[in-house]
This record gives structure tokens, C-alpha cells and sequence, in this order.
């Protein structure tokens, strides 16, 4: 099962005999239709025994991520833009049983633009881009601290960093996330549960699609190959690219009226 070392019960142990898929146990995706959350597992090289939890609002989606997936996949209607379905999340994916890694993956992206004339879009991002992960992820957590194992990926960004005029409701999401991932760590910290904070840059993909790519972007695939590397290691914060975690202290530094001039 994922998570049996015994140095660290969260941590998911690879077992690729041969060169042979073979990581086992029960994850959850949340945000199925994530081309990251998707890159991932099939990074992982899930072996035969493994179960995956899909949970998205695209039935499409979901049956076309069931379908490339090598071993049992079962999906979970989940809104991530309803406040109160987190509880019905949590309820499907634990009832069968212990969730041995959690993947959160859901985002969206919306134009600046469109929200600055519909504020309502506002509401809808920061929900779907924060507070849908700090609900289902707490009550995860305390799911996985009762056991005293597990392993949690949360997705972060680049842009959690230094919001820009340019998405700057995104940001700010994504700081708040980012900021919970952190303190979600350190009070799971000695309890056997990993946090692992990913945060990529630029990302090619469905979501960024019709914008030019940024300096030291990646693609799903990338980070889906960076998450596994991390998981198999001890590595609890990952940067996608590695050239990015010394780019963005450079971000930091710049004086604000320079910043202000940034057009992306």
C-alpha cells in the first residue's frame, strides 16, 4: 500500500520491479479534469492493484480519465464551486476505506477583465481555487491524522508569490492556498501525514490556452514527472521548473513601481 515505509508512513513506497508499473493504493484526484492532476498519475505508474478516486463535475472528463488509467478507477460527482459538497466528497472517497495520497488539482483560470466587470466571477474563483481545498483538505487531514498516514499534493502557483495587476484575483488565491498548504504542514508535522507543495510556473495547457507561454514554463507532463520524483523523495516543496524557485526570489526584489509597469 501506498505509504508503508517505515520511516514515514506517509510517504507512497514505488515499487517498479523491473522497470514494471507498480505503485499501489488508494488515490484521490480531485479536480479529475486537471491536465496536471491527470499527468500525475500517469507519472506515478500505477500498478494493477491500485484504486483511484476521480472527482470532478465533467462526466466526459471523468470517463475519459477512467479510460486511460491502468487500473480500477471510480468517479465522484464533486462541484468544487458548491461550499457544502466537500462533505459528500469525503464521505465517497473514505467508505470503502483509507485514502493513502490526495491529489488537489482544482483551478480555474478567469480573465481579470471579466472580473473586474462581473465581481461575482471573483466569488466563483476563490472558491473554486481555495476555499473548495481548504474544506475538503481539512477534513481530509483529519482523516489521515487519525490514522497516521497519508500523503497530500497540493498544487500551488508561481503566482502565489507576487500577484500581478495582471491576474491579480488569481494571485491572491493562490496565495491564500499556498499559505494554507504551509500551515496545513506544519500542524500535520510528526503526525505521519506528508504535505507536498508543488508550485509550477507558467503551465501549457487547456487552462492557459490563447496566452503566450511565460519564461521557464512547463507542461503537464513535466509537472507531473516532477511530482513523482518528489514523492519518491523526501522533497515536501517542488518548483516546476527548479530554475524557478531562484527566478522567483528575484520577483520579490523588484521595486513595486517596476512591478506595476509588468504587463503580464
Amino acid at each position: 500500500m501506498l505509504g508503508t515505509r517505515p520511516q514515514n508512513k506517509s510517504r507512497p513506497a514505488p515499487r517498479r520491479a523491473g522497470g514494471r508499473p507498480g505503485w499501489t493504493g488508494r488515490v484521490l484526484l480531485i479536480g479529475a479534469g486537471s491536465e496536471i492532476g491527470q499527468a500525475i498519475l500517469t507519472a506515478l505508474h500505477l500498478g494493477p492493484q491500485a484504486e483511484v478516486l476521480l472527482a470532478g463535475r465533467d462526466p466526459a472528463r471523468l470517463s475519459a480519465a477512467a479510460a486511460a488509467l491502468p487500473g480500477r478507477a471510480t468517479a465522484i460527482a464533486y462541484d468544487a464551486g458548491d461550499p457544502d459538497a466537500y462533505q459528500a466528497l469525503v464521505a465517497s472517497a473514505f467508505a470503502a476505506g483509507p485514502v493513502d495520497l490526495v491529489i488537489s488539482a482544482v483551478g480555474v483560470l478567469t480573465p481579470q477583465e471579466a472580473m473586474d466587470s462581473e465581481p461575482g466571477r471573483a466569488g466563483d474563483l476563490l472558491q473554486a481555487n481555495f476555499t473548495s481545498h481548504v474544506t475538503a483538505l481539512l477534513s481530509i487531514a483529519g482523516r489521515m491524522r487519525e490514522r497516521g498516514q497519508g500523503t497530500i499534493v497540493i498544487l500551488s502557483s508561481v503566482a502565489a508569490v507576487r500577484p500581478r495587476k495582471a491576474n491579480f484575483v488569481y494571485g491572491a488565491a493562490k496565495a491564500g492556498l499556498d499559505a494554507f498548504a504551509r500551515g496545513l504542514a506544519d500542524s500535520l508535522h510528526g503526525s505521519g501525514v506528508r504535505v507536498v507543495l508543488v508550485r509550477p510556473g507558467f503551465v501549457i495547457g487547456r487552462m492557459t490556452a490563447g496566452l503566450d507561454p511565460a519564461p521557464l514554463s512547463s507542461t503537464p507532463d513535466q509537472v507531473g514527472q516532477a511530482v513523482a520524483a518528489g514523492l519518491a523523495g523526501s522533497r515536501n516543496l517542488i518548483w516546476v521548473p527548479r530554475a524557478l524557485r531562484p527566478a522567483a526570489a528575484i520577483l520579490r526584489l523588484i521595486p513595486r513601481p517596476v512591478w506595476r509597469r509588468l504587463r503580464r
